[in-house]
């Protein structure tokens, strides 16, 4: 195994903290030096907040640890492709690298639908590395949404018996 897929199963460990929580399974982990100084997964339904995402959550967990926002010399590992927010905060932060696992097609801003972490002109640029553990990130988002689309479809045939 190598280290990015190491960091990177620890990213899905984080995301089956969300899907315990019904949220949509998104992980993700920071590291420094070689060690992890930060954890975060999907919050949003659970803290009714927009920005609780896995990557913000990590960020503001690692800021804390370093007491810097700058988050100069870090690696991110998360299990999604960032949206513009989350894509936003990392260059930011001053990130050095972020390492994905599955690509977001609908909503990705590492290089889906933008890249804004190789973007000319910003102050800030970050490494991107694309496809690490990637069947097993895309399987677990796959799967969350085919349960979603199942149960949708359960309380509809529910609803209308109730009618009936």
């Amino acid at each position: 195994m190598t280290e990015q897929e190491k960091y990177m199963k620890e990213a899905i460990r984080q995301a089956k903290k969300a899907l315990a929580l019904k949220e949509v399974p998104i992980g993700c982990v920071i590291v420094y030096e070689g060690k992890i100084i930060a954890r975060g997964y999907n919050r949003r339904n659970t803290d009714k907040n927009t920005l609780s995402h896995a990557e913000l959550n990590a960020i503001k967990k690692a800021s804390k640890k370093q007491g810097d926002w700058r988050l100069e010399g870090c690696t991110m590992y998360v299990t999604l492709e960032p949206c513009q927010m989350c894509a936003g905060a990392l260059v930011q932060s001053r990130i050095d690298e972020v390492v994905i696992g599955s690509m977001n097609p609908k909503a990705g801003c590492a290089g889906s639908v933008l890249n804004l972490l190789e973007m000319d002109g910003f102050n800030h640029k970050v490494k991107v590395t694309r496809g690490v553990l990637e069947e097993e990130c895309s399987h677990m988002l796959s799967a969350f949404f085919a349960d979603l689309r199942e149960e949708k479809k359960r309380l509809k045939i529910l609803a209308r018996q109730k009618m009936d």
